[in-house]
């Protein structure tokens, strides 16, 4: 489900959108970037994920993060509907529009990401998920996908040409979990266009200013504004 209206958890007239995300979860961490990078305000309620809380499951009964109440009760939560949002709104480097390709282009290659990356991230992340999966061969068959990110990134700094776009921001996120598996692998593998990509945008003033620890939020209190005021 993209998208539903809810009025039960409308967070008032004239209220900032509400955030649902916890910080080291790579689709929250993409929405928090499209936030932070449109300018888009709004209340950013920290979760823990073992201790959900009645709020986000009344919002989105599916239960995981990304979630963005917006003011009119309509409820967004999946993290490439939220970015969309928020560049919609106001896309200040041009992250919808890639120079290289369309954006048609870019949620196919997050699609890919999200689909077999994704699995096999998964499975040599969290062997003990998968029985009877080898983590060995996951981890090469999500190297073998990344080769093509690496192939991608010959003759141009970004996935998607010249600037950074919503595919390189939509899929950093996952890269960077599965290079934290084991860093001294990671550094040792043949991909050093995608390493050099991943570590600009690990260094990147942007991923700092996403990535503030928060305590976690408590039913009844106000969460925290996001993007923090300069």
């Amino acid at each position: 489900m993209n998208a539903i209206s809810s009025p039960a958890v409308m967070p008032g007239a004239g209220a900032l959108p509400v955030l649902y995300s916890f910080r080291r979860c790579p689709y929250a961490m993409r929405a928090r970037l499209a936030l932070a990078v449109s300018g888009q305000a709004c209340e950013l309620r920290e979760v823990v994920l073992r201790n959900k809380p009645a709020a986000l499951l009344q919002a989105s009964p599916k239960g995981t993060v990304p979630v963005l109440v917006l003011a009119d009760g309509q409820v967004l939560d999946q993290s490439l509907d939220i970015m969309r949002w928020a560049l919609a709104r106001h896309d200040p480097h041009g992250w919808l529009v890639p120079s290289h390709g369309s954006l048609a282009d870019m949620l196919a290659l997050v699609a890919a990401c999200d689909g077999p990356f994704k699995q096999a991230l998964d499975r040599c992340k969290y062997p003990n998920r998968y029985p009877g999966v080898d983590p060995a061969v996951s981890r090469a068959q999500a190297m073998q996908w990344l080769q093509g990110l690496e192939a991608r990134l010959q003759n141009q700094p970004f996935l998607c040409g010249d600037h950074a776009a919503l595919a390189d921001m939509a899929i950093a996120p996952f890269v960077r979990q599965f290079a934290a598996i084991d860093a001294d692998w990671w550094q040792a593998q043949p991909c050093p266009r995608v390493q050099q990509w991943l570590a600009q945008w690990q260094n990147g003033a942007l991923l700092a200013s996403v990535m503030d620890k928060l305590p976690a939020w408590l039913e009844g209190t106000a969460g925290v504004v996001f993007p923090h005021p300069t």
